[in-house]
């Protein structure tokens, strides 16, 4: 079985991003609505040996890079054997996975052991009080110590992500972007889509990636602009002088790089989701609980891979389904 996975625009698509839950033990208030969510029941979501079902077809087709996300992905029961199994497929030359850092100092070593190399740490304040205000949890102090033990055993790359939230969290860039000085941190800003944004009458919103830019430059220093490599993904990457790591920047509202996406999304809920600003999704599950051949799931992949949109697709609206039930 040999396909070529490249969209009907000449895309070629290489990266799967893998959301293995919908739980989370922060409630951040870009991510989920006061009032909680409806959660997937234990038939809804995807076991894991059917997520590494899928993963084999998709190697086969041409996937290379695997993101584990959530929800909060720690908090699945047996996810370092899944993360070990997943990790020795061959085939798959990068494996990395996305957290909020707050069960990272318990787990960062088995983690580590178990094949995973990069790992991306979510951060948006370095304050006690914003941190609590913004996720509902004082677990600051865990996320930070999470961050030290990553750099412990090993991990390389460790990225942070910042999500900017107008008149939240402004205070916080220059602080952040600090931290590159003296650690080699990969600190990325992102621009704050619109999910969820129907749950109150005054939600988040974000503020621009380049008003960063200007903070950084204005309260912490001149910055260079570096190369972007193969694991930077969308991010236009920069450093401070003298520094041990970079700062990102990721345009997702005020940029256009959907013309350039390489990736698709496999739901905890089993389905393929071919652009995140899209409400397309692909069923997979039911082909994965009939037992259907890996000709018959390779179709249906290839089937989500044609209808990737062109990019731009102006899709920019408020989305009422929150990013724990697509995968960060």
């Amino acid at each position: 079985m040999t396909y070529s996975l490249v969209d009907p625009y000449g895309r070629c698509i290489d990266y799967l991003r893998i959301s293995i839950t919908d739980l989370c033990n922060l409630r951040c208030v870009y991510c989920r609505p006061p009032q909680g969510v409806d959660l997937l029941t234990h038939e809804e979501i995807l076991r894991y040996e059917e997520i590494l079902s899928v993963v084999e077809t998709a190697r086969s087709m041409g996937i290379r890079k695997i993101r584990i996300t959530g929800g909060e992905p720690l908090v699945r029961r047996g996810v370092i054997g899944f993360i070990d199994r997943l990790t020795g497929i061959e085939g798959i030359d990068d494996v990395g996975l996305t957290t909020n850092g707050a069960l990272l100092t318990k787990m960062a070593e088995e983690l580590r052991t178990a094949g995973l190399s990069r790992i991306n740490i979510s951060l948006d304040t370095l304050r006690r009080d914003t941190f609590a205000a913004i996720t509902g949890t004082d677990k600051l102090a865990d996320v930070l110590a999470g961050i030290e033990r990553a750099f412990e055993v090993g991990f390389d790359p460790v990225k942070i992500n910042v999500v900017l939230l107008a008149g939240i969290n402004e205070p916080d860039v220059a602080g952040l972007a600090g931290l590159t000085m003296e650690k080699p941190l990969d600190v990325r800003f992102i621009e704050r889509m619109p999910f969820g944004a129907t749950w109150t009458p005054h939600p988040p919103e974000s503020f621009s990636a380049l008003k960063a830019l200007e903070m950084i430059r204005s309260q912490v220093g001149d910055l260079d602009s570096v190369p972007r490599g193969p694991l930077d993904g969308p991010a236009t990457m920069f450093r401070l002088k003298g520094a041990k790591g970079r700062i990102g920047i990721i345009d997702s509202v005020t940029g256009h790089f959907c013309g350039t996406c390489n990736r698709m999304r496999l739901t905890a809920r089993g389905t393929l989701r071919p652009c995140l600003l899209s409400d397309n999704e692909i069923d997979i599950r039911s082909a994965l609980r009939r037992g259907d051949s890996p000709d018959q799931l390779a179709a249906i992949i290839l089937s989500a891979v044609n209808a990737k949109p062109p990019g731009n697709c102006g899709h920019r609206g408020r989305f009422a389904e929150g990013m724990n039930r697509i995968g960060g």
